[in-house]
């Protein structure tokens, strides 16, 4: 990064800080920089548009948006927090950046964010947040929620590694073709997907004896086996745009045709439904640190 972007990344990082600091200038935010105020406002404005205390006015506002719409404070409260002394102040600020009176956008709310050329923008609940480095397509995003389903799905087993045998065998969710669900099953199942489909793509069989009641360990060894091996594969097909290309699955009897695309979307859905149904037990069971395991966080990290 260039001292420029530098410094707007640290001036972001002292706004965040100080959004609850009432009174807070811009002197205060160029010291708390070690520059003088000229040299701040000069380097934040070159590269992001506006000056500093603009820039901190806009995202205040921006959360004061926010907070019409997700709390029951009083518009007199989310006024004081947005640094103004008045409902009447806030409501005009509030009227020209947002078109609307603050009640109006609280009756019928829009966009919190507000035009801005740095795409510097608050972040609810309570950050600011940066224009990305880069930006994330189709396919990335794609890659990034097969990538998180390895992950997942191995933390969940070592999770499992410290429940007894009794706990991983404790029937769990609905039961699907006769096969007695638990945390030992469905863990085995989509260590398996990826296993399955491994062999399916590479036109060797798959062992299907090895889910029978398996241990950790194996799953374990599974895993760090068949989840690269998966993942090395979707990589491949999406750098070289391949998502509509057919596969032969000769597993099946008769063998069919798939493409990738559907392949990978077949095994997300059908381990977002196995997973859940993990997390839940796993909480259950008194290890909840892993949540509904949602990716929401981990693509956008």
């Amino acid at each position: 990064m260039t001292t420029a972007s530098d410094t707007l990344a640290a001036f972001v990082a002292v706004l965040a800080d100080t959004l609850d600091e009432p009174g807070t200038s811009a002197a205060t935010l160029a010291a708390r920089l070690h520059l003088s105020r000229y040299h701040a406002d000069r380097i934040v404005a070159s590269v992001a548009g506006e000056p500093p205390a603009t820039l901190r006015r806009r995202i205040l506002l921006e959360r004061a948006a926010y907070r019409l719409v997700t709390t029951r404070d009083t518009v007199l409260d989310i006024a004081v927090g947005a640094g103004y002394g008045s409902n009447e102040a806030f409501t005009r600020a509030f009227r020209r950046a947002f078109g609307v009176s603050p009640s109006s956008f609280r009756r019928r709310p829009g966009r919190i964010h507000l035009p801005s050329t740095s795409h510097i923008h608050f972040h609810p609940p309570a950050g600011i947040r940066l224009p990305a480095q880069r930006k994330v397509s189709a396919m990335d995003l794609l890659t990034r929620m097969v990538e998180h389903h390895v992950w997942l799905v191995g933390e969940m087993i070592e999770r499992a590694a410290t429940l007894p045998d009794d706990r991983l065998d404790d029937r769990i969710g609905l039961d699907v073709d006769d096969d007695v669900q638990s945390i030992r099953s469905l863990l085995s199942r989509l260590v398996g997907q990826l296993g399955m489909w491994n062999a399916a793509i590479g036109q060797y069989d798959y062992d299907w004896s090895v889910e029978d009641h398996e241990s950790v360990l194996s799953l374990r060894a599974r895993l760090a086996v068949d989840g690269p091996k998966y993942l090395a594969e979707v990589r491949r097909v999406v750098a070289a745009e391949e998502l509509d290309e057919t596969f032969v699955d000769a597993l099946c009897d008769p063998a069919e045709v798939f493409t990738y695309g559907g392949m990978i979307a077949h095994v997300l859905t059908f381990a977002a439904h196995r997973r859940t149904l993990v997390a839940l037990a796993l909480d259950k069971a008194g290890v909840g640190d892993l949540g509904w395991g949602d990716p929401m966080r981990w693509v956008a990290s």
